[in-house]
């Protein structure tokens, strides 16, 4: 009994030294913070507060080039400074070139995707993968992209003219699968007409937050240590099960990996590729390696892509004026081509269109911070050299709404983004798709399909607000996910302009 008490109380001492040492850590290097709590440290706010809104939070309150926090008793430093966020993205890269976030040995498909796998796999992933995204590969595309939009705005005429309240971020979700499903996985589904398919039972099962999920994502993104501890997930375990069905029966399809690949035409090729090279060379690429691959451009494109066209097609609602103003230039640019439909290198070059993309990634970009770790002890400026395995976040949200680099950043204004305008803005101080060497690879594939998805609508319906519904920027943000999206459904009014 008296060495029970005895090992307690030398716990409870270590725990106290300890917690002594921590409290103070950034006090001592005179960078500014709000004291931690004693559990939590700096992360009081998951599951109440969207990170983002906290990130955003932080930076109106210092207004300092970075603040100090704890993700629980680990210091970490969050970058409110364009120049420092530069050095530590693309300069320095060298020196984080891993993410802070993990998913742990317990979940493979979680922990080796390109999105939280570290060095050396993301280097080999990430350079393998590339080749999916080129323009080549984007404008071979164009037809499908034109049945799809054809179809999305069919299914949104059937919807206006039985007079169903549309939930704009379902719909469009139902698109994006369909989308990736096909320009990915060859997939031939009718979401987007129906709002059913297999893939799209995956996607809707991934959309659904419950108090489980929120605890896994603030674990691996805030304290992966403790990932493999609780067995958590980074995707549910329903959604990679069926989709791992999906995944298996389209590769038998094509061949399986036994079969040299002679043409690349989208990421299951490249997939095939890689496993097929692997034998080869006798190196491993596991099936959880692949299937990871394909999981994260599924799960990390449809709704993300959705939520952004979801915010642009409210903005717009709202603000009728800008609206008009692209529905003109769309038809110009249509003018100019001989009334011949509007191709991805013809919305490409409509300044206006990408403009109000722009416009809509900067007040809503999907995740709005960026974290890396320090593989070396680093110096920030000539007052503060940060430890090696320091986490770092870059703080890219409250950079998109400081007013010294966009004034009124509450308010929607594309023209912030037109050619003449962007070109004197601060460098990184706008970050949607991050910055470096680990941006979003699918970037390109994105604002391809944001500017496709918008035309498109927007050249054959007027869209005017629904008073029982709240404008996008006032309404709140899901707090248990990681990513910024509305916490309710959104509605518009779409009025067939033909």
């Amino acid at each position: 009994m008296h060495l029970i008490s005895l090992v307690i109380l030398l716990l409870l001492s270590w725990l106290y030294f300890r917690w002594q040492k921590v409290k103070v850590f950034w006090a001592r290097r005179n960078v500014p913070h709000h004291p931690p709590h004693p559990i939590l440290g700096g992360l009081t706010f998951l599951q109440r507060e969207n990170p983002a809104v906290w990130m955003k939070r932080i930076y109106k309150e210092f207004r300092t080039p970075y603040v100090g926090t704890w993700m629980f008793w680990r210091p970490a430093l969050v970058i409110n400074s364009p120049e420092i966020a530069r050095r530590i993205l693309v300069k320095d890269s060298n020196v984080f070139r891993n993410r802070f976030l993990s998913s742990g040995t317990s979940d493979p498909i979680g922990s080796l995707n390109l999105f939280t796998v570290n060095d050396p796999l993301w280097t080999y992933m990430r350079r393998r993968l590339t080749v999916v995204f080129t323009a080549a590969k984007l404008r071979a595309l164009q037809r499908l992209i034109t049945t799809k939009t054809e179809q999305l705005c069919e299914r949104i005429r059937s919807d206006v003219s039985q007079n169903k309240l549309i939930d704009v971020r379902s719909l469009f979700a139902d698109y994006t699968t369909d989308m990736i499903g096909a320009a990915a996985f060859g997939l031939n589904d009718n979401a987007t007409i129906t709002g059913e398919s297999p893939l799209r039972h995956v996607t809707k099962t991934f959309m659904r937050y419950n108090l489980h999920r929120g605890l896994s994502w603030s674990s691996i993104f805030f304290l992966p240590e403790m990932v493999d501890v609780f067995r958590f997930s980074f995707f549910p375990k329903n959604s990679i099960d069926h989709f791992k069905k999906i995944y298996r029966a389209v590769v038998k399809e094509r061949g399986d990996f036994e079969y040299g690949i002679s043409e690349i035409n989208d990421l299951l090729d490249v997939l095939r590729k890689i496993k097929y090279d692997a034998v080869q060379n006798r190196e491993e690429i596991t099936e959880d390696m692949l299937v990871a691959q394909a999981a994260i451009f599924l799960f990390g494109g449809f709704d993300t892509t959705a939520v952004a066209v979801t915010y642009a097609t409210c903005e717009l609602a709202y603000h009728t004026h800008i609206q008009e103003k692209l529905y003109n230039e769309l038809q110009e640019a249509k003018k100019r081509r001989g009334g011949r439909e509007l191709d991805a290198n013809a919305l490409s070059d409509i300044d206006y269109l990408t403009s109000v993309i722009k416009e809509t990634l900067r007040m809503f970009p999907s995740m709005g911070w960026l974290d890396r770790i320090a593989s070396t002890d680093y110096k920030i400026d000539d007052n503060l050299t940060i430890p090696a395995g320091t986490p770092v976040y870059v703080n890219a949200i409250g950079m998109h709404y400081d007013d010294i680099y966009y004034p009124n950043p509450e308010i929607f204004d594309p023209d912030r983004f037109m050619p003449e305008n962007e070109a004197k803005l601060t460098p990184f101080t706008y970050m949607p798709f991050g910055g470096g060497p680990r941006n979003c690879i699918g970037q390109r594939f994105a604002y391809n399909t944001m500017r496709n998805t918008l035309a498109s609508v927007v050249q054959n319906f007027k869209i005017l607000p629904i008073s029982d519904f709240p404008k996008p920027e006032e309404c709140s943000i899901e707090k248990r996910g990681m990513f910024l999206a509305p916490d309710r459904p959104l509605s518009v009014q779409f009025i067939p302009r033909c």
